[in-house]
């Protein structure tokens, strides 16, 4: 088995010596590489009737996850206006993401009822840990999130005196140590 890196287009060998594998297609009798990858070159079982090699192309992961709509991410909230909440997306999924990716969530997707309603102020603070679906790519800045799901929404805060606050309902958590109460839109955890 040989490797060697390649990427989109390139050649990797002629249809007549090899079968093209996973990242690779034939065009003509030549076969390109489809991925930015490495090229491997897989001995043919000996039951094959065909006694071609496989050639494919393994893409490389280097880049980690990407936020994609309706893809779970786990996000940090760095601004709260009257609007919108900045938020800095941390995880896809179970994924820690290796890139910055930054996030909005718009006041009407703060929640499924009572739109108008919404206090931004009185839904996130800055430091909070929400859960939230993406929408769509959004502008060329950020990435429109949504927390209009019960189980969506704040996860995780900090009280004034630095405490780990505890939810005591869908809309309020509370400091273990001084017992007072923080408007938040709390996610639901667990079944």
């Amino acid at each position: 088995m040989t490797t060697e890196l390649v990427t989109p287009g390139d050649v990797i060998g002629k249809a007549t010596e090899f079968k093209a594998g996973k990242g690779a297609y034939v065009n003509d009798t030549t076969i390109y590489a489809s991925l930015t990858g490495t090229r491997r070159i897989v001995s043919p079982l000996p039951e094959s009737l065909d006694q071609r090699a496989v050639v494919e192309v393994t893409g490389h992961k280097a880049h980690g996850p990407i936020p994609e709509p309706g893809s779970v991410v786990i996000a940090r909230v760095t601004k709260v206006m009257a609007r919108m909440a900045a938020v800095d997306i941390l995880c896809v999924g179970s994924k820690a993401v290796r890139e910055n990716f930054a996030g909005v969530i718009r006041q009407q997707d703060v929640r499924a009822t009572e739109i108008d309603k919404v206090d931004m102020h009185q839904s996130f603070r800055a430091g909070d840990i929400v859960r939230a679906m993406v929408l769509s790519l959004g502008d060329a800045r950020a990435y429109y999130l949504s927390t209009a799901k019960n189980e969506l929404g704040v996860v995780s805060a900090e009280s004034a005196e630095g405490e780990t606050m505890v939810p005591i309902s869908w809309t309020e958590m509370q400091c273990p140590l001084s017992g007072q109460t923080e408007q938040r839109k709390v996610a639901k955890v667990g079944n």
